[in-house]
């Protein structure tokens, strides 16, 4: 599938093992020279004894629980027992799960299963996000026709401000996998493969759906040009219907769990009632919620409405403008990635992509193949800014947007020519290494662009792994 005797690809490898090295390695010593903040976070209580197998994976792998990394852990070992862990979607739960209760099984006599599946997800995040680098590079190769362009992009995926987010137990990498690999094959004209990816990510995030709006706009492209028959129209129904699937049956499988209550159900652990009890949280052995009886019955809606007070202008608020100066320079280098492209495609950005336009500009990052990863740019960072807690934007996009990582590069180029040497041909030298080891020559805006990609590396794995407030 991949040649992998490619330099650029094996480069991307060797330096995406190691950037999430450098992640797991800060993340201990944070740990332990900075003491935990006292969040109120959900923190289920531990039912299993520890033993000194489990201190020695809380010692080193601690700081991979923070957060919504709770929920998902949680969820791998218990199942869904509170209502809210159902806006966490079940793919990440289910391998962990797997590998924990699998390969990880004989470790049962020294690590308990939390242990196990915070081991797990330590040893799959740092796999998918690898191979999404990877997938990156493949899907730049096709869509921007630069192997360089695309080189770069995926080394810059490797150390971005969302990096934590691709190491601890966070869905971001599965996600990027799923949704990199569906955009390679979609390009690659293999359109039932690349939904079967596309599915994947849905059953890892809600905003997989978004995934559909890449085979809507390519059936409107073949429709308005007049060059598809309905059988590839078809295909790309089906395969719309496909992405909606997961989303689909966790819904039902939802509605099921808590709107359709069984005494034949295994008991709820007692410290586990208590603690909704304490919480207020509702279980699903409790009253049946208000949403099982609409006509709709869509759990996750309801649920970040209600326990995170997510929705249309909910977030606009003086109070939240910490968290709007933090995801600020994603939205800033959003924007400016969309006004880029549509000053250089203006009559394609007229037409949606959809009709046939004369352009000076047909590879790189201005050509019309990356018009419809522009648009859905534009569609996430709206959404974010008007309905999302802001502050997740940095993860959202840079896990789901190839467009920022092929800008970055689009701009690094522009501003330092001079990265790939004066040697001819395409070499595996490491550009960003170069960038970073020339420091004092660089370009103003190229210092911003990668202490703006550094920074968020470290200072997110400091604040991140001790409970302090991060994207």
């Amino acid at each position: 599938m991949w040649k992998t005797h490619d330099p650029f690809l094996q480069e991307i490898l060797r330096f995406s093992l190691c950037c999430r090295g450098v992640t797991l390695l800060m993340q201990v010593v944070f740990n332990l020279l900075i003491p935990d903040h006292a969040a109120d976070a959900f923190s289920p209580p531990r039912l299993a004894p520890s033993a000194l197998g489990d201190r020695a994976v809380e010692l080193v792998l601690g700081g991979l629980g923070r957060w919504d990394a709770e929920h998902f852990l949680f969820i791998a070992e218990h199942g869904y027992v509170y209502e809210h862990n159902m806006a966490f979607f079940p793919l990440l739960p289910l391998i962990i799960t797997g590998l924990a209760r699998g390969p990880l099984l004989p470790l049962a006599g020294v690590l308990t299963l939390r242990s196990r599946l915070l081991l797990s997800s330590a040893l799959l995040n740092c796999f998918c996000s690898t191979v999404a680098a990877c997938s990156l590079y493949r899907l730049g190769c096709v869509t921007l026709q630069s192997r360089r362009s695309s080189f770069l992009a995926a080394l810059l995926f490797c150390l971005s401000p969302a990096s934590i987010f691709m190491t601890v137990t966070y869905s971001e990498s599965l996600f990027a996998l799923a949704t990199f690999s569906g955009l390679w094959q979609l390009q690659k004209s293999r359109t039932l493969v690349g939904c079967a990816f596309f599915s994947l990510a849905t059953a890892t995030r809600s905003n997989g759906l978004v995934n559909a709006g890449f085979l809507l706009h390519s059936g409107l492209k073949a429709v308005v040009q007049r060059r598809s028959s309905s059988g590839p129209l078809i295909k790309k129904l089906c395969g719309i219907l496909l992405v909606m699937l997961p989303f689909v049956l966790f819904q039902s499988y939802c509605y099921v769990r808590f709107c359709q209550v069984s005494h034949e159900e295994e008991p709820v652990p007692q410290e586990l009632l208590k603690l909704a009890v304490e919480k207020g949280y509702r279980v699903r052995r409790a009253p049946i919620p208000s949403w099982c009886s609409f006509r709709f019955p869509v759990a996750y809606s309801q649920i970040q409405s209600e326990y995170w007070n997510v929705g249309l202008f909910r977030y606009l608020q003086l109070h939240q403008l910490p968290n709007f100066l933090l995801a600020a320079p994603v939205i800033f280098l959003s924007v400016c990635a969309v006004l880029e492209y549509v000053a250089s495609n203006l009559e394609l950005c007229r037409t949606l992509g959809l009709w046939k336009v004369t352009t000076k500009h047909s590879n790189g990052y201005t050509g019309q193949r990356v018009f419809v990863y522009v648009a859905h740019l534009t569609a996430l960072t709206g959404f974010g800014i008007l309905c999302m807690h802001v502050q997740v934007l940095t993860r959202l996009l840079f896990s789901s947007s190839p467009v920022l990582f092929w800008f970055c590069s689009h701009m690094l180029q522009k501003n330092e020519p001079w990265v790939w040497g004066l040697k001819k041909g395409n070499t595996a030298s490491n550009p960003v290494l170069r960038l970073l080891g020339a420091w004092t020559s660089l370009q103003q805006w190229t210092k911003i662009l990668l202490g703006y990609f550094v920074g968020y590396w470290v200072i997110g794995t400091a604040l991140h792994v001790n409970f302090l407030p991060w994207t």
